[in-house]
């Protein structure tokens, strides 16, 4: 395959609301290249992105995907990704491999919530970036009012670089003749360039070449974002994109040196876009294919690697060979035998090197940050409906894991509950479809258990007496406990105060082993009791008849009566939660957190967006992300983590209970 020196490359992640039509013309870019020889179709289901099963049954883009095409002497490494924000994992991971954008728009919608994420995202990478005003082809589709909210909402510096004509059946250049889209074009592009500001307020004529110098200078160095427009399904505007994209869009040479820090120094650490540097690189997505197993796909930051040699993985402080290198093409491999610096390349069956990992010259080592992905905010608890689904589901949910780092799996310690993770129900429905589909495995699927915990609320004193008598040796335990309650969080104390021998020493760690016992499962509801110290006191026992069990049940007896005594209440987690919303939902998003037992903890405006803090119990959070997505129409996003425990009020203490003792009834009755 021919080589393309780093100048000659562009990494190009593509990006929009869902439905925008980035798939149709990542399939017409492909086209017009003459690398395929068809314009495939969604409806279809024969494009060359979206070519996994579920994606076809959806007509949806679930993963990224990453093809190239070869335009003007350049390669163009293409970086699909979906547009749901379910799955947004796939956008922020090829963003790390990426030194330009397309930002798609449609013509009929404009502005939707899923473009004005993918433009936080681009912003927050200042990623250099054209946008291109897809479906114009479609009824009450309009140019003008397209461009003039994108110049509205993201700024002057927009600027339309061709226009629709005949009846939106091609497209011209804003320079071809003069009009105010080629004055909005000019009066950005001067402003980038002191000398042309000069001439052009002098009432001199820009040439062309003087013109387009000054626009790839400011579009390189994203000052000024160029808009396109056509139609990706009749293959309208999209060579001007082609050309856009190697004439406008930086170069990785063009882009800032790499940065990160030694591994072992933690000195700041640099690595310039050159094959003459050391070779350096990222790995930013793990994928299994059907036929070749685990692939990894990795952006050279610096330097060359060559198939069958190896690596120093920084990351994890170890060496690791590797096999053949491939360029993707969609779902096909295309072997390569060197990857240079400003290449995307893809290696199989990698062992110990995976996601966010830094790869590099273990002479001249570097360390990239890894990638930071949100954390799920909608749970669901599995269980394997046979005993083959059993042995096959973790090994199943681990894998689907490393393909998405926004999935996770866990299991909680209290409630036993295997659960899964995810950034909303989509997400979800689309992970347990493909444990069905592609690795036969098959779970019930429910809400999480909340992991209460009981505590008390006064001290009491209790005796234990466990004495049994019926022939031969008999069993004698007596303890006296007091019970006190603990401040939240310090858990668990006790304290032997035992005098004159009233037990044997030998018996306090059994009398302690049955007061643990006893408090796994509290007396209000069963739940673990916590934030207690248990005080043995005094006693008596049996020169025969006592022993270890005798007085860990007279523990476990003195524990369960006192705790009844006690004023026992219900504990529940609650939670830190950062809710995100423009600023026209903050009064909603306000009254619906107090419908939810939450406190306000703190507001923050930060421009076009409300910052909120609060605190809310996790029993109130388990469908939040699809409420929120409905309060706010999809623009509002939180996040969460557990903070402390707080006591339940009342009522809601007791429908807890009552559904505790339900369901104890049915599985003692399921058991007869």
């Amino acid at each position: 395959m021919e080589k393309y020196t780093t100048q000659n490359i562009r990494n190009i992640i593509f990006v929009s609301h869902s439905g925008s039509g980035k798939t149709s013309l990542v399939e017409a870019l492909l086209f017009d290249a003459k690398m395929t020889t068809r314009l495939g179709k969604v409806a279809e289901g024969n494009t060359h992105s979206d070519y996994n099963a579920d994606e076809i049954e959806r007509k949806i883009s679930i993963t990224s995907k990453f093809l190239h095409l070869i335009w003007k002497n350049t390669r163009i490494h293409i970086l699909d990704t979906p547009g749901y924000a379910d799955f947004v994992g796939d956008v922020i991971a090829p963003l790390r491999a990426a030194d330009a954008a397309v930002l798609l728009i449609e013509a009929v919608h404009g502005i939707e919530v899923g473009t004005e994420r993918a433009w936080q995202f681009l912003e927050e990478k200042s990623l250099p970036r054209a946008i291109f005003i897809n479906k114009l082809d479609k009824e009450n589709a309009s140019f003008e009012n397209t461009l003039n909210s994108i110049r509205d909402r993201f700024g002057k510096h927009c600027v339309a670089l061709n226009y629709p004509i005949g009846e939106q059946k091609s497209v011209e250049s804003v320079l071809s003749k003069d009009g105010k889209l080629k004055e909005d074009l000019l009066d950005a592009v001067v402003e980038t360039d002191d000398a042309l500001t000069e001439k052009y307020l002098e009432g001199k004529e820009l040439t062309a070449e003087e013109i387009m110098k000054a626009l790839k200078a400011a579009c390189v160095a994203g000052k000024i974002i160029p808009v396109f427009c056509g139609s990706a399904v009749q293959n309208i505007g999209v060579t001007q994109l082609l050309d856009a994209i190697v004439d406008l869009l930086p170069s990785p040479a063009d882009r800032p040196a790499a940065e990160g820090i030694h591994p072992k120094t933690k000195e700041p650490v640099k690595r310039d876009p050159v094959e003459t540097e050391p070779f350096s690189a990222f790995i930013f997505k793990d994928i299994f294919d059907p036929y070749v197993g685990h692939l990894t796909l990795f952006r050279v930051f610096s330097g060359t690697i060559e198939s069958n040699t190896g690596f120093y993985n920084s990351t994890r402080d170890l060496k690791e060979r590797i096999g053949q290198l491939y360029l993707l093409q969609g779902k096909e491999q295309i072997p390569v035998q060197k990857a240079a610096a400003g290449d995307i390349a893809a290696v199989a069956k990698l062992k110990d090197s995976h996601n966010s990992d830094t790869i590099c010259d273990e002479k001249s080592p570097i360390l990239f940050a890894a990638t930071v992905f949100p954390e799920p905010c909608i749970s669901d608890s599995v269980k394997p409906k046979t005993r083959q689904d059993e042995e096959k589901i973790m090994g199943t949910l681990t894998r689907l894991a490393s393909e998405d780092p926004t999935f996770k799996i866990s299991r909680d310690e209290q409630t036993k509950e295997l659960v899964i993770s995810g950034m909303g129900d989509l997400h979800l429905d689309v992970m347990l479809d493909r444990m069905k589909k592609r690795f036969g495995v098959d779970v019930e699927v429910g809400t999480p258990k909340v992991p209460y915990k009981e505590t008390i609320k006064k001290p009491v004193k209790i005796q234990g007496k466990f004495k049994r008598q019926s022939g031969g040796r008999g069993q004698y335990g007596d303890c006296w406990l007091e019970l006190e309650p603990l401040p939240h969080g310090k858990q668990f104390e006790f304290v032997d105060k035992v005098v004159g021998g009233a037990i044997p020493r030998q018996y306090i760690p059994s009398v302690e082993k049955g007061v643990r016992e006893a408090m796994t499962k509290g007396f209000l509801a069963g739940y673990p009791v916590v934030d207690i110290r248990v005080t043995v006191y005094d006693g008596s026992f049996h020169e025969v008849d006592s022993s270890d069990m005798a007085f860990q049940i007279a523990g476990s007896m003195a524990f369960k009566n006192g705790q009844e005594q006690a004023g026992p209440v219900l504990l529940e987690p609650i939670m830190d939660v950062e809710i995100i919303v423009p600023n026209d939902y903050l009064g909603q998003i306000t009254g619906d957190i107090n419908s939810r037992r939450g406190r306000i903890m703190g507001i923050e405006g930060r421009g076009k967006q409300e910052y909120v803090k609060a605190s809310i119990p996790l029993a109130e959070m388990f469908k939040y992300a699809t409420e929120l997505r409905s309060m706010t129409g999809g623009r509002g996003s939180y996040s969460m983590k557990f903070n402390h425990y707080e006591e339940v009020p009342a009522k809601i203490t007791q429908t807890i209970v009552a559904n505790a003792k339900k369901a104890f009834e049915e599985a003692h009755q399921g058991h007869k």
